[in-house]
C-alpha cells in the first residue's frame, strides 16, 4: 500500500503544471540569474497567465462598448441633423417643388420660403438647449469610441511577443506593465462605461424635452418613461464604481 501511495504522489508531482522544477531544467551552479535561467522562464509563465486573464476581460468590454457607441452615435447624429426650423422649412419647399414638377406646373409658381441662408434666424431657448444636450451626448459617445480604439491598440502592443532571451523578454514585459500602470489604462477602460452612460443620460434628457405636438398626458408619460430609463442607468453604473460587491 505504501508503494502504491508513493507512486501516486510521484505521478501527481510529475503532472503538476505549477511545479516548475519539473517543467524547466535545473540551472547550473552560478548561473541562476543567467539570460536563460529558470527564474526568467517561470516569471514568463506566471505573467502570461495573469496577462491573458486581464486582457481578455478588457477586450470583451471594449468590443461591447465599441458596438454600442457606434450604434448610439448614429442614432444621435440622426436626431441632431433633423433639428431646426430652417431644415423643416426647406424640406417643405423641396416637397412643393417636386409636386409641381410631377403635376407639370411651373416651378416659379411655388411660393418661396421666407427663410434663406441670409435670414436672421434665432432659435428658441428650448431648441438651443436640446441641440446643446444632443451635441454633448454625441461628443461623449464619440470620445468613448475613440478611447476604446486607442486602448485596443495599447493592448495589441502590450501582448506583442518581443525577441531575445527570457531575461530580455521579462524586462520588456515588466517595462510595458509599468507603462500601463503609469498611464492608468485600467482606470481609463473602467471609466468608458461611465462616459457612455453619461452620454445616454444626456441624450434622454434632451429627448424628454423635445417639443412635439402631443397632448399633456403624452408629454408626462414620455418624460416619466425617460426619467425611469435614466434612473435605471444611474442605479446600474454608479454602484458598480463605488460598491465593491455589486455583481456587475
Amino acid at each position: 500500500l505504501s508503494f502504491i501511495l508513493a507512486s501516486f504522489l510521484i505521478t501527481i508531482q510529475g503532472n503538476d503544471p505549477f511545479d516548475y522544477e519539473q517543467i524547466f531544467p535545473e540551472d547550473k551552479r552560478y548561473e541562476e540569474l543567467s539570460p536563460l535561467a529558470r527564474v526568467w522562464r517561470t516569471y514568463l509563465e506566471e505573467c502570461g497567465a495573469f496577462d491573458i486573464e486581464m486582457l481578455e476581460g478588457w477586450r470583451d468590454g471594449l468590443d461591447v462598448l465599441l458596438v454600442f457607441a457606434g450604434l448610439f452615435s448614429a442614432v444621435v447624429t440622426t436626431f441632431v441633423s433633423t433639428t431646426g426650423q430652417v431644415t423643416a422649412t426647406l424640406l417643405f419647399e423641396l416637397i412643393d417643388v417636386q409636386r409641381a414638377a410631377a403635376n407639370g406646373t411651373l416651378v416659379n409658381n411655388v411660393p418661396r420660403s421666407d427663410l434663406t441662408p441670409f435670414s436672421d434666424f434665432r432659435p428658441t431657448i428650448s431648441d438651443s438647449l436640446i441641440n446643446g444636450l444632443w451635441f454633448t451626448s454625441l461628443s461623449f459617445s464619440l470620445a468613448t469610441a475613440l478611447f476604446a480604439v486607442l486602448t485596443k491598440q495599447w493592448i495589441h502592443q502590450y501582448i506583442a511577443v518581443p525577441s531575445g532571451t527570457p531575461r530580455d523578454r521579462c524586462r520588456v514585459r515588466q517595462f510595458r506593465y509599468m507603462g500601463l500602470e503609469q498611464w492608468g489604462v485600467g482606470f481609463i477602460i473602467g471609466s468608458l462605461p461611465v462616459l457612455l452612460s453619461a452620454s445616454l443620460g444626456i441624450f434622454l434628457s434632451g429627448f424628454g424635452s423635445f417639443p412635439r405636438p402631443t397632448t399633456s398626458d403624452d408629454r408626462i408619460y414620455r418624460r416619466s418613461h425617460h426619467t425611469y430609463i435614466l434612473h435605471c442607468v444611474l442605479c446600474q453604473q454608479l454602484p458598480a464604481d463605488y460598491i465593491p460587491f455589486v455583481p456587475i
